[in-house]
């Protein structure tokens, strides 16, 4: 039987969608700073020298307006974009600002009411998942990261390229626009990875670089500090900048907006998505935290060694505190005996999935999402719904 190949990608800090991204994330960040009950809904555009803000807001944290534009400018700054030549400039954009105040009706059915005992209801309806998997079991340091193996180095391509970039003089015509897209080959049960089998980069650069000088560059400096040796071979294949060049980039050559890049914010196709971005939306949105929950339930049933492959899908109403449903998937690799409905059943008893348990135990009130909002959510062993604080839990639930 052949074996089979499976890519995912990965877009940098500088790439228009993650610029908008970043932005959105920043400003829900800064009301969560001043009130950690504040109720954020930011979406961002960004094209030509020109970034334009849209959403809803109720909190008691005072941020005007200028505060907004210089959170943007920081932002663009801090990603790199101080160029004249790349028309688009922290010092020079333009912002317009069209956040207003949030609707009384969404509040009533998602706040929680301490007097009748009302607990907080999710913030729409929808159907969210989480995924972990034992491809990449830890990184370099011994930390658990079970991601997928494409997208973990799709990953660490584009954020290592970011860090030349900013600190390093052996790649000077680098610009902050890029992506990346790693094939990895998988056995003939496409769980099992082999190889790399083709790695694409495409790295906004300054005029007059010869492409065959980039793609060497990207040879000895980028890949061997990403990617394992054992897993690059004599046939595995580098493609750099198809198109001949990749000068004109950025929000100049592509307009950006928040939430366009869920498969890169997630699990690189590897699992489903239900559709609903993260940035620049606040906790009691389920979009954002039950997605986190279920990476959360999902990594910890692995890592447990229940299974060595999960999928979980927790689906919710909008003003409804308690799930919708609870399911699932360990594609056959459950372990001691255990079926799909067992685990199901065991993260029912284990987790509390309501929104405020996930927003209490995970600790979603606090201004932590900005860090989120380029090279993915997940897989990074810091934030709080990485962490492994249920093993053992369920290891006696399961028994």
């Amino acid at each position: 039987m052949p074996n089979y190949l499976f890519t995912s990608e990965s877009v940098s800090e500088g790439h228009p969608d993650k610029v908008a991204d970043q932005i959105s994330d920043a400003i829900l960040d800064a009301y969560l700073a001043q009130d950690p009950d504040s109720r954020v809904a930011v979406e961002t555009m960004v094209t030509t020298d020109k970034v334009v803000l849209a959403g809803e807001v109720r909190s008691e944290g005072v941020i005007t307006c200028n505060d907004i534009e210089e959170i943007v400018r920081r932002v663009v700054r801090n990603i790199g974009y101080v160029y004249p030549d790349l028309h688009f400039n922290a010092n020079t954009l333009e912002v317009t600002n069209y956040i207003h105040n949030q609707s009384d009706d969404i509040a009533q059915g998602v706040d929680a009411d301490a007097a009748s005992g009302k607990p907080q209801g999710a913030g729409d309806q929808g159907m969210m998942f989480g995924f972990a998997c034992k491809e990449i079991e830890e990184d370099g340091q011994g930390n658990s990261v079970l991601m997928p193996m494409p997208l973990y180095y799709a990953h660490g391509l584009v954020k290592e390229l970011a860090r030349i970039r900013k600190n390093e003089s052996i790649m000077p015509y680098l610009r902050p626009d890029s992506k990346s897209q790693v094939t990895v080959e998988y056995g003939q049960t496409g769980r099992t990875p082999k190889r790399i089998d083709t790695i694409v980069i495409a790295t906004q650069h300054d005029a007059g670089v010869e492409q065959d000088q980039i793609k060497q560059d990207l040879n000895d400096h980028l890949l061997p500090r990403v990617i394992a040796d054992h897993l690059r071979d004599g046939e595995t294949k580098l493609i750099v900048n198809k198109t001949g060049k990749f000068i004109a980039g950025g929000p100049h050559a592509d307009a950006g907006l928040t939430g366009r890049k869920i498969i890169v914010d997630t699990y690189g196709g590897r699992g489903a998505h239900g559709g609903g971005a993260f940035s620049g939306k606040d906790p009691s949105k389920v979009d954002r935290s039950a997605a986190y929950a279920a990476r959360h339930v999902a990594k910890n049933l692995v890592a447990a060694g229940l299974a060595d492959r999960v999928e979980i899908q927790i689906a919710y109403v909008i003003g409804k505190a308690d799930p919708v449903s609870i399911f699932v998937d360990s594609s056959g690799t459950a372990k001691h005996g255990l079926c799909d409905h067992d685990l199901s059943k065991i993260v029912e008893n284990t987790f509390d999935l309501r929104p405020g348990g996930i927003i209490n135990h995970l600790g979603l009130k606090k201004p932590i999402y900005q860090q989120t909002a380029a090279y993915g959510h997940f897989g990074r062993i810091h934030l709080p719904w990485e962490q492994l604080d249920a093993v053992e839990k369920l290891r006696r639930h399961a028994g």
